[in-house]
């Protein structure tokens, strides 16, 4: 029988400071294709190399100097590079791919980085958080015209649900908890009947924390967590989901992300 394929999602905060724990965990978890967020390179800095050592000859960057920055690398052929500018402003936020699973099937694969949105929840002080809200409006907007099996996944900065953030009632005028965000991610969500996996092999409110802050001064003991960062498939994929899980220890590790990566396997 085919062995699933291993897709994992990882907001790193640069590649190239945390390359160390990159490598420890491509050596530790053995994903067949990784998808990093927040790289914060240019392309050609990229350090392709390193992974190269490691099997991922396959390789898609979408980078920029200082800030966001999305990539996949992969052990398998990746095809159909695609980006699109859900900021409306040049930053690198998305690059999607084709990938062929196990059994012969071809998936889409869409890595994202949605913007934080800013300290304020107001659009009219605070012009990160409207662009958040537009850059939501403008995934929706493609869902709503999506045909195929599709993966998308990353750091979506939003916790939707109470059961997502260790304090519903303290942190519900917080950005990536408020109503607003909430509803527009729901709103995207629906657009496609997305299916939320997380949530699937964790029903709420079961807890699921992807970050915790750096203010904190014992994270694992505080636990002050929130599920920013998610996993999507369309419908038609959901039976192909065979595990899910947070590797929480990375975010105990020397110099670490603020986020944990997130690892789903599949068979298509």
């Amino acid at each position: 029988m085919a062995a699933p394929l291993k897709i994992a999602s990882w907001n790193i905060n640069s590649v190239r400071f945390r390359l160390a724990s990159v490598q420890r965990f491509l050596a530790e978890e053995q994903p067949d294709i990784l998808c990093l967020q927040e790289t914060k390179v240019i392309d050609n800095d990229f350090p392709e190399g390193p992974f190269r050592q490691l099997g991922y000859n396959f390789q898609k960057l979408h980078g920029q100097p200082m800030h966001h920055g999305v990539a996949i690398i992969s052990k398998m052929r990746l095809s159909d590079d695609n980006r699109l500018d859900w900021q409306a402003n040049g930053e690198a936020r998305h690059i999607g791919v084709s990938i062929t699973g196990p059994l012969g099937g071809t998936v889409r694969l869409e890595n994202v980085y949605v913007p934080a949105g800013g300290e304020v929840p107001d659009r009219e002080v605070n012009p990160k958080f409207g662009q958040k809200l537009d850059f939501l409006e403008r995934m929706t907007q493609w869902s709503r015209g999506l045909d195929g099996r599709t993966i998308i996944l990353g750091d979506f900065n939003i916790a939707p649900l109470e059961s997502d953030v260790w304090s519903h009632k303290q942190l519900i005028n917080t950005v990536s908890h408020t109503a607003i965000e909430i509803e527009r991610l729901k709103a995207l969500q629906d657009a496609h009947n997305w299916v939320d996996i997380g949530r699937k092999f964790y029903p709420a409110p079961e807890r699921l924390y992807t970050w915790w802050s750096y203010r904190a001064r014992d994270w694992s003991v505080s636990d002050k967590g929130r599920r920013l960062d998610h996993i999507w498939v369309s419908p038609d994929l959901v039976e192909a989901v065979k595990s899910h899980r947070v590797v929480e220890p990375c975010r105990g590790w020397a110099q670490p992300s603020d986020h944990a990566p997130l690892i789903s396997e599949f068979l298509f």
